[in-house]
């Protein structure tokens, strides 16, 4: 065991340590945040990417709202000598005692997920342990990925497509909030179709492939992969570049599983709004946007527990599904909203005037990105050492038959 005093090492937006209790705090109140349950189900679910963002907003309403019971999977460091253990390990242990205490059936798996090693073990377990899978989430993030046929590694890269980018960008590198340049040179094919191979559905088609294969399909299974499009100020850097065309292939991606599986099952991407996540913190001008964004709506920016529990209650049937023409699931009305976008869309016209309006959503966004990783947590003392040394979760005893 390692008892520690801790403190923020930080460059910029990247925080390379983290601090246990703050990151256990942020995953509490996000579950004091979410309404009890509602129902008497409890489905079945493979949630890939459980540990951060999107991810555990849909671990934890699931578990809370909805009893869900099954595998999460996520891909963190435990501590070393020279740091403490990253925030989504933290945050996992946060969420398995949370499920315990509410007596739900969940099951945390440390491993890649895109190697065929990581999908054996996991499904091994879930076959085991429930039998067959009600649904699967799909909510990775990774910047490399090793294609299991061919051993290749890929690399992704957050570049434009078709020429340069420039833009106004948020810089924190000084004692106050400033306004910066970004200039990107665009991205060539063998880029574009790496960052494909990462972020695309290559490896969401071998999940649904592999539980295919092995029977662990319930009747009337549904899988459903994050997707974001976001405003026409980033498009050129997010939609628009080499992010947005991985994002396009997860799209097609969908409608060949949802063809595919035919009565066997649905498979959609949802379209979430946007939100502080480690992924959107490292995008050039994300955050000036959504600081921008974040002044226009204040608290009507919407948290990704509300944006999951509205996916959640969508996925069971609770509210209708609300699909736009490529039959994605819209999330996002609320960031896209015209009124909104035509706010922003003023500060982003002169970005350094814009930024002193917006100050207060530009503290507000660095707060988040610290709270990310547990630190400047309200109610958190960091003056004091911490436990740093969390043990991954074990797994609970299997529940006999009917408990």
């Amino acid at each position: 065991m390692s008892l520690r005093q801790i403190d923020p090492k930080q460059r910029g937006f990247l925080i390379v340590n983290s601090h246990p209790d703050g990151a256990a705090e942020t995953v509490r109140r996000m579950w004091e945040q979410i309404p009890a349950r509602a129902d008497g189900s409890s489905p079945v679910v493979l949630l890939l990417g459980h540990s951060a963002g999107y991810g555990l907003a849909t671990l934890l309403t699931g578990l809370r709202r909805h009893g869900i019971r099954g595998v999460g999977v996520a891909f963190e460091g435990a501590e070393t000598e020279r740091r403490s253990a990253t925030a989504g390990w933290y945050r996992t242990a946060a969420a398995d005692a949370l499920a315990r205490d509410a007596g739900r059936d969940f099951v945390f798996v440390n491993t890649d997920a895109f190697s065929e090693a990581g999908k054996e073990q996991v499904l091994a377990l879930v076959e085991e342990r429930y039998g067959k899978v009600d649904y699967l989430i799909y909510s990775l993030a990774a910047p490399r990925r090793t294609d299991p046929a061919t051993g290749t590694v890929h690399h992704s890269v957050i570049k434009p497509i078709g020429g340069p980018y420039e833009a106004p960008a948020l810089d924190f590198s000084g004692d106050a909030p400033k306004v910066g340049q970004v200039s990107l040179e665009p991205a060539d094919d063998e880029e574009r179709y790496a960052t494909q191979q990462v972020m695309g559905g290559a490896d969401w088609r071998l999940w649904v492939e592999a539980l295919t294969g092995r029977g662990l399909l319930a009747e009337g299974f549904t899988t459903v992969a994050l997707t974001y499009i976001g405003s026409e100020l980033t498009a050129p850097i997010y939609r628009q570049g080499t992010i947005g065309a991985a994002k396009e292939d997860l799209e097609r991606t969908a409608g060949q599983l949802d063809a595919e599986l035919g009565e066997a099952g649905r498979a959609f991407t949802a379209v979430a709004g946007a939100a502080v996540t480690q992924a959107s913190s490292a995008i050039p001008s994300i955050a000036l946007y959504t600081a921008f964004l974040r002044t226009v709506l204040g608290d009507g920016f919407r948290t990704t527990a509300e944006q999951a529990g509205e996916l959640w209650e969508q996925l069971t049937g609770a509210t209708p599904l609300v699909l736009d023409k490529q039959g994605r699931i819209r999330l996002d009305g609320w960031e896209l909203d015209a009124e909104v976008q035509d706010q922003v869309r003023k500060l982003w016209a002169d970005p350094e005037a814009g930024l002193e309006r917006a100050l207060g959503g530009a503290d507000w966004f660095m707060g988040q990105i610290r709270e990310l990783y547990g630190w400047g947590v309200d109610g958190v003392d960091y003056g004091r050492p911490t436990q740093t040394t969390v043990a991954w979760p074990a797994p609970m005893p299997v529940p006999a038959p009917g408990a």
